[in-house]
């Protein structure tokens, strides 16, 4: 049966179009989530495809800002194409797509062959769940949550992690106000400041854990562990199941979170447009 791809511009009609269908697997559209809520709040700019199979949603795709990749959810490789056609013959030009593995290649290897151009893989990602809090070796120090007068630090930090990861640049400035003001970042303190999480806010239940950092010179001390087990222990506390990405390439960070309990729940990948 084919694929019908419809295009929206305002996030609410989007949200009344797919929200029954991302409310489906909230781990798994987790981010796409919280961007739709984030834009519902604070609206920007920004892209967003629904694919329907005889009424039914069987694929989405979102960009905001307009300067980011693609986000997708998990769906077979006719959607994944179905959706490309629709944006290529919209003449939207993408810089990319963030995805998981399986469905990132087709959306990818599809975009290719429509637009004569080259995608290359960029950063490799693992989606963990929290199943069991685990006990953790002790380390010096205490978690809190950050006040006004951490900001600049925080900036900086912010700035560091993804020029450290190579993710999409963002406005770190506006980012820490925004997480500083609804509570969201937290600190690891031992004497200093030496460690921070950001909390997204709950959605259906659920909270991702992100921007993960500890400047070089306080690593290799249990500070990043300590900083995730106890924001993981507090919402697990308060009935909320937590989440979280990590950089394959990081071999020390999924390890970490292994230990304290975090489980695989699927792979993602982000590929760069040419």
């Amino acid at each position: 049966m084919d694929v019908i791809v419809r295009f929206y511009e305002d996030v609410r009609l989007f949200s009344d179009a797919a929200e029954e269908f991302l409310l489906s697997r909230t781990v798994l559209h987790n981010l796409i989530l919280t961007i739709v809520d984030g834009r519902l709040t604070l609206p920007e700019p920004g892209r967003y495809w629904v694919a329907f199979r005889a009424e039914q949603v069987v694929g989405v795709a979102v960009q905001s800002p307009l300067t980011y990749p693609a986000t997708i959810v998990p769906m077979e490789p006719d959607v994944a194409a179905a959706l490309v056609d629709a944006i290529v013959d919209a003449d939207v030009i993408l810089p990319g797509v963030n995805g998981e593995v399986a469905t990132a290649a087709s959306f990818a290897g599809r975009w290719t062959e429509r637009r004569k151009s080259a995608a290359f893989p960029v950063q490799g990602l693992r989606l963990y769940q929290l199943v069991e809090l685990n006990e953790t070796a002790s380390v010096e120090g205490q978690l809190r949550r950050a006040d006004a007068g951490d900001r600049n630090l925080a900036v900086a930090w912010l700035q560091e992690f993804y020029v450290e990861t190579k993710m999409p640049a963002i406005n770190a400035e506006s980012f820490m106000d925004a997480a500083l003001a609804s509570k969201r970042l937290w600190l690891w303190q031992d004497g200093s400041v030496v460690s921070m999480a950001i909390s997204s806010k709950p959605i259906q239940g659920v909270v991702r854990l992100s921007a993960v950092y500890t400047p070089p010179e306080s690593r290799k001390r249990g500070y990043a562990a300590a900083c995730v087990h106890g924001v993981s222990r507090y919402f697990t506390d308060a009935g909320y199941r937590c989440m979280l990405y990590t950089d394959l390439g990081n071999p020390v960070s999924n390890s970490i979170y292994r230990r304290i309990g975090y489980r695989a729940v699927a792979e993602a990948i982000h590929y760069r447009f040419d």
